[in-house]
């Protein structure tokens, strides 16, 4: 008689991604059926800001919505970074480390960077502004990662898309849609900031400019 052997299951990287992937999908699908209304007008971001006029209450910045969006922006984003740093092989890490590694940093950077700003607006009296930027580039930032999350999966589970050229030009547009959020904010705001130019121009430099050049040193030097 035959012995069945029992073999234990490997559970390697592309399983814990699927599950990822799956579990993101399973939150845009439950935003887009608690806050239909939302949902509808958050997916025309790219050509309509009725969004950012209608959901301009800095109390969304703390909603349901806007935080589960956050995570995944948060989930994109790690993918993104992990993907590029395996295609141009800046690092030799385990996926799946470098993925907990990855996430864990933006979080922590994103989250201390938030109370960093709120931290310098109440000093310079400029909490108005900070929290109505605040707001106006999460749910651009939201919608960049929302938008990215299917290019993820492609780049992930295809690995005849990983062409360089292909990362230069989402790092562009990222680019792009970043500024884009800054001169949308700046036209919304434009008396306000032009009454505090100086100390606008500081917030910017320091907070806007700086820390991501810090982001890129960290990650591409470990």
């Amino acid at each position: 008689m035959t012995a069945i052997q029992f073999h234990e299951r490997v559970i390697h990287f592309k399983d814990w991604a699927t599950i990822l992937f799956v579990l993101s999908f399973l939150v845009i699908g439950i935003n887009k059926n608690v806050f239909q209304a939302r949902f509808a007008e958050f997916i025309k971001l790219a050509v309509s800001d009725k969004y950012t006029k209608i959901y301009k209450d800095t109390s969304n910045l703390r909603s349901g919505f806007t935080i589960s969006m956050f995570f995944i922006q948060l989930v994109s984003l790690t993918f993104f970074i992990l993907l590029f740093l395996k295609q141009f092989q800046y690092s030799k890490i385990q996926e799946g480390i470098l993925f907990v590694q990855i996430f864990t940093f933006l979080a922590v950077f994103i989250l201390s960077k938030y109370l960093v700003e709120k931290i310098i607006a109440t000093t310079f009296k400029i909490e108005e502004f900070n929290e109505q930027f605040n707001l106006l580039k999460v749910s651009y930032r939201t919608y960049f990662g929302f938008l990215l999350l299917p290019i993820n999966i492609i780049l992930f589970y295809n690995p005849l898309w990983n062409k360089n050229w292909i990362y230069y030009m989402i790092i562009v547009i990222l680019f792009l849609a970043n500024l884009t959020t800054y001169i949308v904010a700046l036209k919304i705001y434009q008396n306000l900031v032009l009454r505090k130019i100086f100390y606008f121009i500081l917030y910017l430099c320091t907070l806007e400019i700086a820390p991501y050049y810090f982001i890129y040193y960290f990650i591409t030097k470990n």
